[in-house]
């Protein structure tokens, strides 16, 4: 069972980490801002299903946290990717069920990176891992891996707008093995029921189970469109109503870290930039 609740600061936080992995896939070098108080450890690159290296994220830390951040969906590979629903075996865990194939081959793609990467840093601190879309499909999977396969046997997974990603018994696993995860997610967001929980290739005699991962950490909100509804940044509009204060101060301390920041005043100190 989990032994604490989702922290809405934390959300807010690491909604505005999810963003910018979206910012570090579109920015021709790679920058995106880093937060006050945190260091980028590495970025990283997955491949793609046509075997294309993109990047995918990246490893930040401070002083007692670590956090690891996937990118979603933003080419045409990555939605071809989500599109093939159908399962394997889940590798990095023994009898962990069966995960979306498409998924798990980028995830494996970057896994070895990511695992020696995370060797070179404290244990002590607390390990977060996070991702939007499909980005949090890869945290999820990431999760389950980490709490088996490295030191940071505890991580905290927070994912937003995430598709389910195996079936019941990987489900099971998971919770089994990561006693924290907040799994954030809007109810008209088309995103979160897929793959749907029953899944049957066409002219293939194969159905595949899926179920989401526990711990639902549920939102309304609609936007009018199926993008509005699934971006990171309404995700982030819609948890700062939970903190104003925390979220205003965020933005301020570091500016064009936060999603949509032209809803706030420009005021602020100069950003960090991380520049590969």
């Amino acid at each position: 069972m989990p032994t604490k609740q989702c922290d809405d600061r934390t959300a807010i936080f690491l909604a505005s980490v999810c963003s910018q992995t979206y910012a570090q896939y579109s920015d021709p070098d790679g920058q995106f801002v880093v937060p006050e108080s945190y260091e980028v450890v590495s970025t990283f690159r997955a491949k793609s299903l046509t075997g294309k290296l993109e990047k995918f994220g990246f490893i930040l830390q401070s002083d007692n946290r670590i956090i690891v951040a996937f990118r979603g969906t933003s080419s045409t590979t990555d939605w071809i990717s989500d599109a093939i629903a159908s399962q394997s075996k889940y590798k990095c865990v023994k009898d962990a069920g069966q995960s979306h194939r498409g998924i798990s081959d980028i995830y494996y793609s970057v896994r070895d990176p990511i695992l020696a990467a995370l060797s070179k840093l404290s244990a002590d601190k607390t390990l977060f891992i996070t991702g939007h879309s499909l980005g949090g499909a890869l945290a999820t999977l990431c999760g389950l891996d980490m709490a088996e396969n490295s030191a940071f046997s505890d991580p905290v997974v927070y994912t937003y707008g995430s598709p389910r990603v195996g079936d019941p018994s990987f489900a099971r696993a998971f919770t089994d093995k990561v006693n924290q995860s907040f799994r954030i997610n809007n109810h008209f967001d088309v995103v979160t029921h897929l793959p749907p929980n029953v899944y049957k290739l066409p002219k293939r005699e194969t159905t595949y189970h899926y179920v989401h991962v526990r711990d639902s950490n549920g939102l309304s909100f609609h936007n009018g469109s199926v993008s509005g509804n699934h971006v990171i940044s309404s995700y982030f509009v819609e948890l700062a109503k939970r903190d104003s204060l925390y979220t205003e101060e965020l933005r301020v301390r570091n500016p064009g870290f936060c999603p949509q920041p032209e809803r706030y005043s420009s005021q602020g100190s100069e950003p960090v930039i991380y520049i590969p």
